[in-house]
Parts: C-alpha cells; structure tokens; sequence
C-alpha cells in the first residue's frame, strides 16, 4: 500500500474466487475512513501497463488531437480502455482494476469471454462490495472488451451490481465480433495473439514492464509450452462455430436479465464492433433505467474527452452516490449527429428509432446505375465479379439538406454462378462532384456512411426479432444456392446518422468484398502489440475484415454475382430520413 497525495493505492490485492483460484487487482481510492462506490474493471490487457507503451499510436492520436484528454492528470495511471483513477478518486470513487484470470498477474487457464470468466467477474463484484472502503455499490466501466464482459456479467444479476456504462461493446458476440452476416471477422485472429498473448501470465520477462511498479505485467517467466497449454485459442475456438449453435448461446448475454441501470454508448463509425451491440443491448435490456448514446470520432476518444468522463460521472454519480443531479428526467437518448467535416450536432430524443422516421425506399436501376422513387418499369441486370469493386448506384443531387439517422435495409435480388455469395452493402455519401464524403471512423480515419454484410447461405430470417427496417438473421442453418437461381437477400446496415448538405448524393454500393477507400496506403497501426498489426493499410473498416481463405475460398465466393431489378425484383435499401422538426 502507497499513498499518492489524497489517494491510496494497493498492487496486486488478492480476490478469491468460488473455484480457489486467486485472481489480483490493483485498487485506488480515496484517503481518510469514509467508504465509497466503486468503479470496477475485469479484462486480459494487463491493469498496470501504460496505455502509451501498449497502444503509442493511440495515445499520441488521443492526446494531440485532444489535449482535454490529458488534461488535469499526471497520466501515471491512465490504462487502455479504462478509467483514470487521477480523474475518479477525487469525486469520491474506488476505482478497481482487476487481471482476469490467466492474464496480468491472475494464474490459470485464459479462456476469453466464456461464462468461467463471467462467474469469476461476478465473484470480483462481490468482493469490492464486501470491503470495508466501500459502501457496497459497485459500477463497471471501459471501453470494448470491458464492455462486453459487462454485458455479460450484469446478465448474471450480481446482488450489488448497481450501475454499468457500456462504452463501444458488443453484446452478440456471434453477430457482431465473430460472423458478420455469417462471414468471419478477421480481427480476431490479429486481436487475439497481438493484444492478448503478450499480456498472458507468465510472459515474464518477454513482454512489458509497469511504469509504476517496474516488474512484468504478466507475471513469471514461464516455458511457453505452459503457456500455450494455459490459453484457450480464442479466434480458433469462436472459428469452430460457424452456425449460431450452443456455444453462442453460453458466451451471450441474456439481456432480458440485464435490469440495472446502464448508460449504453456506441460509435457511429464503429460498424465492425463497437456500434451494433451498443444499440441492441439498449433496446433488449430489461432494465427500467437506461440511456443510449451515441457519438463518432476514433474508437479511444470520447471515453477520455471532458464530454465523456462528465456524461460518465454524471450517470454514476446519481445511481452510485445519489447525487440529486436530474440524470434521472434526461431523454432516454443523446445523439451526436454527423455533418460532412467531422462536425457533430447534439440532440436529445425520446426513443431509438425516433418515432418521427420516414422509411425510405429507393428502387436500384441497373440499367442507369441510380437509386430511384420507384423501382424499374423494365426487367435489368448488373452482373459484377465480388472480387472487385462491385456495382454503385446513385441518388440525384439532393434538393436541400437531408438528415439519416438510424437503421437501413437493402434488399437485394441475387443469382450465383456458385453454391453461395457474399453480400457486402456500403451506404455512401459523395459531393455534388461525385468526391466521396467519408468519416473519422472508430478504427480508420476514412469509413463510409455505413456498412452491411450477409452470406447468401445464411439467408433465413428470424421473424420474431425482424422488423421492416432491421432484419434479424437466425444463422442456425445454411441454405446452399443453386447457381442461376434468383433469391431475395434482406441486408442488415448498422445505424448510420448524417446530415448531408442539398447537392450532395447518396449511393449504395453491392460488392463481393469490403469497402476499401480509394486514397488507401500505407501500413496500419490500428491494431498493434509484438508484431501484430492489422497490416495493408487504412481501408476504411480498420481491423474488421473478411479476408480468411478458409472461410471464404475463391472457388465459392470468386464466382460472378448478378443483380437483378425490375417490377418482379424490386432490388431497393430502406433509408431512415428525418423530416424537419
């Protein structure tokens, strides 16, 4: 135990999990006797590494392009992804950081997102409550992976849970980390070993040492192959499920069973991971109490913004301390709507989607390459092949300015020359010279309006979840094509917000590939960590690729793809335009 001015920090404590397994947390709180909420955290980063040596590209984003960010801390303690205690523990918080099992300094078996490592964040909660400088309500706060662990741990409905903010997290794993419309998400297998692997315990020597403590983040120096026989391969494992069976059904969160209050805050630009489970964790919550928030910018920035942590503070102050401070008669919802330049405007609404949506329909022409009223009066076709650019439609110029805000659907008729086709659906912006509008995305500076994928195989809807605007696909079983043949294919396409200015257009893209910006270069340092790097440069969808030879080999998903349209198929994208209030 040190003391740091008006702050007491104790390394490496240990918790006592139901199995006898001794996880360790580092823990900060205030000085003097009175007892205080606590903010807790659960995850395989490694609690004492510096958030500048695991993540240099990030920080250095992060702290020049806004310096509030650092602002008002030493930094000593700032960690990726979590809160900074310098910035929590004067306001009256314990702030708990705890390695999850097998990572950092916890022993055992790491097995990442499983329901052993629910039960044992579980157990970390009612731990804190228990200590005697706590006064028994416990928060959960982070970003990503700290996130998605909440989700799953309030499903268990620990008794002194009492609050959680969810910022950039899942809540399907299946749906939006692993297959995306049935397509396997490439991040993982870059993820896994070059962020998590070199924080396991018993890296020792072999990976980074702590500012503040000067020993290995992980642990003794163990032989590696203990190590590899105490980690579950998580991209293997999450791999081996390609259809929605069991295993997802254990590792996803019963949201129906999440009934604290949460503060649910998603990306706009964070299609491949951090905006979908952020939106549906807030609609299929039980809980009376919740709040959705949505904003844009880079993945590590807002949760470190003065507008973050005060939004965050606010939200934890009235339900942890009880602080009288109207959180309680704010609208259920807080967008920050795009406006071409990365400017945003703020808004409070009533209901996600708002109620004041009008679905839009507009009809592909493969014939003229637009998007139009009404679909075709002639029969067309647009033959492409996935492995290239695709086929791009178009709006007119549009007469004044025109606001997207929510869901869209695109549904497309298709025929394969093979068993099966990728749909990749990019919704689009462009100026009046037809330059492409794009976005600082959460994890690539140059991301489209919005993003949609599905597997032709995994066509089959789930009509209990399926709304108009928002299909919801079982992925329980494939249903192979036979070439030639038509079929109708509904497209999810996460929430988008833009207020686009009159002359601008707006184009849909069907492709067989991902979105790749067209100014593209360079190496990528989105995801980095002893070698591993997302690799091939700032596409436009950062790390969330579908590339895996494996999952999609050429002679299946390199055959040519034809677009039908016309009165028979009426091959159209549902948009959400908001009138003016």
């Amino acid at each position: 135990m040190i003391s740091d001015g008006d702050m007491v920090i104790e390394w490496d404590v240990p918790i006592t999990v139901d199995d006898g397994l001794t996880l360790r947390a580092d823990v900060y709180r205030p000085t003097g006797p009175s007892a205080v909420p606590a903010i807790l955290s659960y995850g395989p980063y490694g609690k004492s590494l510096h958030f500048q040596d695991g993540q240099p590209y990030q920080w250095e984003r992060m702290s020049t392009d806004h310096p509030d960010t650092v602002a008002g801390s030493s930094n000593r303690f700032q960690s990726w992804e979590l809160v900074d205690p310098e910035k929590w523990v004067p306001h009256g918080y314990a702030v708990v950081r705890v390695d999850s099992r097998g990572a950092g300094q916890s022993p055992g078996v790491m097995n990442l997102l499983s329901p052993r490592e629910t039960k044992d964040f579980a157990d970390c909660i009612e731990w804190v409550a228990d200590q005697s400088w706590c006064t028994g309500r416990v928060g959960l706060n982070g970003i990503s992976y700290y996130a998605m662990n909440a989700w799953q741990v309030a499903s268990l409905q620990p008794p002194h849970l009492a609050a959680i903010c969810l910022w950039e997290g899942a809540s399907d794993l299946y749906r939006e980390m692993a297959f995306h419309g049935g397509i396997w998400n490439t991040f993982n297998d870059v993820w896994f070993p070059g962020r998590v692997v070199p924080r396991q315990h018993g890296m020792g020597s072999r990976t980074y040492r702590s500012r503040l403590t000067g020993r290995s983040i992980a642990g003794p120096t163990l032989p590696d192959e203990m190590l590899a026989a105490s980690r579950v391969d998580f991209a293997a494992a999450f791999r081996s499920h390609p259809l929605y069976d069991s295993f997802w059904e254990t590792v996803n969160p019963d949201l129906s069973k999440v009934d604290v209050p949460l503060l649910s805050a998603g990306n706009w630009g964070g299609a491949g991971l951090h905006l979908r489970g952020n939106v549906e964790g807030f609609l299929a919550a039980a809980s009376t109490n919740k709040w959705l928030e949505l904003h844009g910018l880079e993945h590590w920035t807002h949760f470190y913004t003065d507008y973050g942590v005060e939004l965050q503070r606010e939200f934890f102050d009235h339900f942890l301390r009880d602080v009288d401070n109207g959180w309680d008669q704010r609208p259920p919802v807080l967008l920050n709507v795009r406006k071409p330049g990365d400017e945003f405007e703020q808004r409070a609404e009533q209901e996600w989607p708002l109620a004041r949506t009008r679905w839009t329909p507009l009809y592909l022409d493969t014939d003229a390459g637009t998007l139009e009223d009404a679909a075709p009066a002639q029969a067309g076709t647009a033959t492409y092949d996935p492995l290239g650019d695709g086929v791009t439609f178009l709006t007119a110029p549009l007469d004044g300015p025109t606001e997207l805000t929510g869901p869209a659907v695109a549904t497309v008729y298709i025929s394969s020359d093979s068993n099966d086709a990728d749909i990749f659906v990019v919704l689009r912006a462009f100026t009046a010279d037809l330059t492409e509008i794009t976005f600082r995305g959460s994890n690539a500076p140059h991301a489209p309006l919005g993003l949609g994928w599905l597997r032709a195989s995994h066509r089959e809807l789930d009509i209990e979840r399926s709304t108009s605007h928002r299909p919801v696909h079982t992925h329980r079983a494939t249903q192979e094509l036979t070439p030639g043949e038509v079929y109708r294919l509904d497209v999810e396409i996460l929430p988008t917000s833009v207020i686009l200015p009159a002359g601008a257009r707006i184009g849909v893209s069907i492709r067989g590939r991902d979105y790749v910006w067209p100014g593209a270069d360079g190496p990528s340092p989105v995801v980095q960590g002893h070698g591993a790097t997302a690799g091939g440069g700032f596409t436009g969808v950062g790390p969330f690729r579908h590339t895996h030879p494996e999952d999609r080999p050429a002679d299946t998903f390199g055959a040519a793809i034809t677009l039908h349209a016309g009165p028979e198929y009426p091959s159209h994208i549902v948009l959400p335009v908001i009138p003016d209030q």
